[in-house]
């Protein structure tokens, strides 16, 4: 049991999978992001920026080229293989039991954000952790446009590769001291991207709370 805690906490670490797995694990961990279902907890956001990050100071052993190529790669795949899961079994989402790595919740926020947003919400839903993993599921499901589908994944995946990767490739070569303050970015990058589910979870509670209310 230690030992699987000890691997989940590495796994949920940017630095030591950036360190120890470099661009490939970088690329599998985007890819099962958004395209399993169970990817939902995997380090997204930061862990882009880190990799921009540790690719301008040498500490991932490809070029930036290589490097924003092949996560823009594995982002779009990964949709393209969540869109497949949603059209082919995405109903039994809503029938499985929750787990420790599965919250039928985040489920159905996920299906209120796309019901809001439409194909958009593969955009959008890029940059909300959670919603990018499960958006691609839901427009299989609902059956979107399989044109309009891929339009979106591509815009959503360019949009998220570059304002992260890049945005940490240009500051760890105009500023490489930053790599000291690694640990209060990562805590900044998670805040402002959970921020928009803290909101939607707090509606959710105080929407209820009224029909409670009322009822």
């Amino acid at each position: 049991m230690h030992e699987f805690l000890l691997s989940f906490q590495q796994l949920m670490d940017p630095e030591y999978l950036l360190s120890h797995g470099g661009f490939y694990i970088v690329c599998l961990i985007v890819f099962a992001e958004t395209g399993l279902f169970f990817g939902f907890f995997l380090p997204g956001d930061y862990l882009l920026f880190l990799a921009g990050l540790f690719c301008a100071l040498g500490k991932i052993d490809v070029d930036i080229f290589t490097l924003y190529f092949g996560i823009l790669a594995a982002g779009v795949l990964g949709n393209f293989v969540g869109y497949w899961f949603g059209n082919r079994a995405g109903p039994m989402l809503f029938k499985r039991k929750d787990s420790i790595l599965f919250k039928r919740k985040y489920v159905v926020m996920a299906e209120e954000f796309f019901q809001k947003w439409g194909g958009t919400a593969l955009i959008i839903g890029r940059f909300v952790p959670i919603i990018r993993t499960f958006a691609p599921i839901f427009a299989g499901v609902v059956q979107l446009n399989f044109r309009k589908f891929v339009l979106y994944n591509i815009i959503g995946a360019f949009l998220w590769v570059s304002l992260l990767t890049l945005t940490g490739y240009y500051l760890g070569v105009k500023f490489p001291e930053i790599i000291n303050y690694v640990e209060y970015i990562i805590i900044g990058l998670i805040v402002i991207a959970f921020l928009p589910i803290a909101i939607a979870l707090l509606r959710r509670q105080i929407k209820q709370r009224k029909n409670q209310i009322k009822n």
